[in-house]
């Protein structure tokens, strides 16, 4: 159990950091064919995307990173309750 308990929160920590960063990455002008950034589009935009469809655009500002980080949280605290219960 400890094992799996280690592995949910360092699989939600490493989707916050990827949220974090393509938020960063979309402050700064920044090659969209480079490796790095295709990686980690590939990476949040299973996440990101049903936000962006589900949540009303703000006048150009997007929110679905704030949520994501949110759901991604939250998805933590429940696994670790779960698993604590075990």
């Amino acid at each position: 159990m400890r094992v799996l308990y280690i592995f949910v929160v360092v699989l939600a920590r490493a989707l916050n950091v990827a949220i974090l960063a393509r938020v960063l990455l979309s402050w700064i002008p920044v090659d969209r064919n480079n490796r790095f950034v295709i990686i980690l589009y590939d990476i949040t935009e299973p996440i990101l995307g049903p936000i962006r469809r589900v949540m009303p655009s703000l006048g150009g500002l997007d929110l679905s990173p704030m949520i994501a980080l949110l759901l991604v949280e939250l998805a933590e605290r429940v696994l670790l309750t779960l698993l604590a219960r075990v």
